[in-house]
């Protein structure tokens, strides 16, 4: 759409905003190259009104978006799309224009019913160059209109929408490229690495390392950007146990910051992350950048700088050893499965296993053990569920890949629903002693009571040698055996006070259950509760301190803000989450 045209479709404090502004953003498009544009809600093609105006119904792209609702790689090539997509909404408001996840053809959801234009940003740069994310923040702090980044909206917290912002698009930052000998700067020695533009998905890079004879260390799902949120958020897989988090990968991030006037860099070895400072050298011909080290790269979803590309370390292409079970315990059978999870955890976590449980069974990894020792380690529990009607099979997959295209592709976590998670990390001191271990058992009976069978990624670093100090995560990732959580949905057409209701349940179960589980641990920076109590403290402890520093160094006029985020100025900045 036209930057300017169909103003009187956009809400009236949107409209007013925009028309006073008219010659701003039209030097803003020029300036940009034409790569400004309006936007409006994904599902709208499906609907008679746009706030409440008449508009024609598109019967041929509301067919596309009804068939592809739930399709992840459609979504991710929407600006105005979430993989959740509460967050394409205003809950508190309920402005909102959905569909039916269950049944996208569902008339109920669209006859007579407004699309209303919800937390979509009016207006979003499509970024191809650092000099588009530099003429945002221009833009962003001559007219107070804040800003907002969005790659490809896997997104449970909905730090990538804010209502009234000018949008900053990065998903067709695709580059790849791969390095023999990266040598990161101001560094001794040189790695096996990949850069990867910030529009680059898990599912791109993973096929692109399996091509270089590589493994990348990556997330669960095809949709995930690799130099997003995954990564400012710390970044776990199920490879993590013996290989680490993203953050404890990346070797060099490229930002755009709001202060530099030139090209910054900081690059750093795997082995000597042991500050937080940044060194710069100038590049004057260059646009600002900023390339920075991980503990800043993951420090608030969006709150320091714009990432435009990152380089992580890989691995050589190898094997892994994968056991999937696939088992739904029946009710007299829960116990006893709990009790040969939480007894066996800990020998399993030391022996590099990684994966998931589901309320359709587990599946774990493995990239050190043999196809015996994997059988033999996980035999307990594949026995019990063959007993029990499940089945178990082991396996040795040629490559990560393979497994993410065997695997990932049938299991990852559906989109086009209203979903949220709550979750918090499990100390492995919990499974070493009787008590702690029928404390943790009778938990997960209770969190099945309430919420069904658990969701328990196994992605902690524990088994991975970690220099402390080298990042700003909390220090609860280091100790911490799983990754607990739980997660409630809703249907598109529930009330302000339904809502409300699914995110009380998730919060006080988060804070009343979990947290007394494990009081001093923390909690997942991207899949924690919504409103989770003291966040500062669950996502970074005692490195927020610094980690704030930063932010009003490199955000001084703070035209970066986010939901729950380092500097984060508060409930009252982002007025479409339902107030508890």
């Amino acid at each position: 759409m036209n930057i300017l045209l169909g103003l009187c479709y956009f809400s009236p404090v949107v409209a007013a905003i925009t028309l006073s502004l008219t010659d701003q953003w039209q030097a803003l498009n020029a300036t940009v190259g034409g790569r400004l544009h309006a936007a409006t809600p994904f599902a709208l093609p499906c609907f008679s009104k746009y706030n409440n105006q008449s508009v024609e119904v598109d019967e041929g792209a509301c067919s596309t978006i009804q068939a592809n609702y739930t399709n992840p790689q459609y979504r991710l090539t929407s600006f105005s799309a979430n993989m959740n997509p509460q967050y394409e909404t205003c809950m508190a408001t309920h402005s909102q224009c959905l569909l039916n996840s269950a049944n996208s053809k569902d008339t109920l959801a669209t006859n007579g019913i407004s699309c209303d234009q919800g937390q979509i940003s009016p207006f979003y740069i499509d970024v191809r160059t650092p000099e588009d994310v530099q003429a945002a923040y221009k833009f962003s702090a001559s007219t107070k209109i804040p800003l907002s980044i969005k790659n490809t909206g896997h997104d449970y917290i909905g730090r990538t929408r804010r209502a009234g912002s000018l949008g900053i698009w990065t998903h067709n930052l695709d580059s790849m490229r791969y390095h023999t000998n990266f040598t990161p700067d101001s560094c001794n020695g040189s790695f096996r690495a990949i850069t990867v533009g910030a529009g680059v998905t898990f599912e791109q890079v993973y096929k692109f390392a399996d091509d270089n004879d590589a493994m990348f260390v990556g997330g669960y799902a095809q949709s995930i950007g690799a130099s997003g949120g995954w990564l400012m958020g710390g970044g776990h897989s199920v490879l993590s146990p013996s290989l680490g988090l993203g953050v404890d990968r990346v070797v060099r991030v490229s930002y755009f910051a709001s202060t530099a006037q030139h090209w910054l860099y900081h690059s750093f070895s795997f082995k000597s992350r042991l500050s937080l400072q940044m060194v710069s050298s100038a590049r004057p011909t260059h646009a600002n950048i900023q390339i920075f080290s991980g503990p800043c790269a993951e420090g608030g979803g969006g709150t320091f700088g714009v990432v435009l590309e990152s380089t992580h370390l890989v691995e050589q292409r190898i094997p892994i050893q994968v056991v999937n079970i696939t088992y739904a315990p029946a009710e007299a059978q829960l116990q006893r499965y709990f009790e040969i999870l939480v007894n066996s955890s800990t020998s399993w976590s030391e022996l590099g296993w990684g994966g998931h449980i589901t309320s359709r069974g587990l599946i774990y990894v493995n990239p050190q053990l043999s196809l015996a020792d994997a059988t033999e380690s996980m035999q307990q529990i594949a026995e019990f569920a063959r007993a029990n009607g499940g089945s178990a099979t082991f396996e040795t997959l040629p490559s990560w890949y393979d497994f993410f295209d065997r695997f990932i592709l049938q299991v990852q976590a559906a989109v086009g629903n209203l979903r949220i998670l709550g979750s918090r990390l499990i100390p492995k001191a919990n499974f070493e002693t009787k008590a702690g271990r029928v404390q943790l058992v009778a938990h997960l009976l209770n969190q099945t009571a309430m919420f069904g069978l658990p969701y328990i990624p196994v992605v902690t670093p524990i088994s991975y040698t970690y220099i402390p100090g080298t990042t700003s995560l909390s220090p609860a990732w280091r100790t911490a055996l799983w990754h607990l959580g739980t997660s409630t949905t809703w249907a598109y057409n529930s009330t302000i006070d339904e809502i409300r209701g699914k995110f009380s349940s998730v919060h006080d179960f988060v804070d009343k259950n979990l947290r007394t589980l494990a009081p001093d641990s923390g909690s997942y920076l991207n899949e924690g509760d919504v409103y989770e109590t003291d966040y500062e403290v669950a996502y970074w402890g005692a490195n927020y301190a610094r980690l704030l520093e930063v932010k009003i160094k490199y955000d001084p006029m703070g035209l970066l803000d986010c939901w729950n985020c380092v500097g984060s100025k508060g409930p009252s900045e982002f007025p479409c989450y339902p107030v508890l």
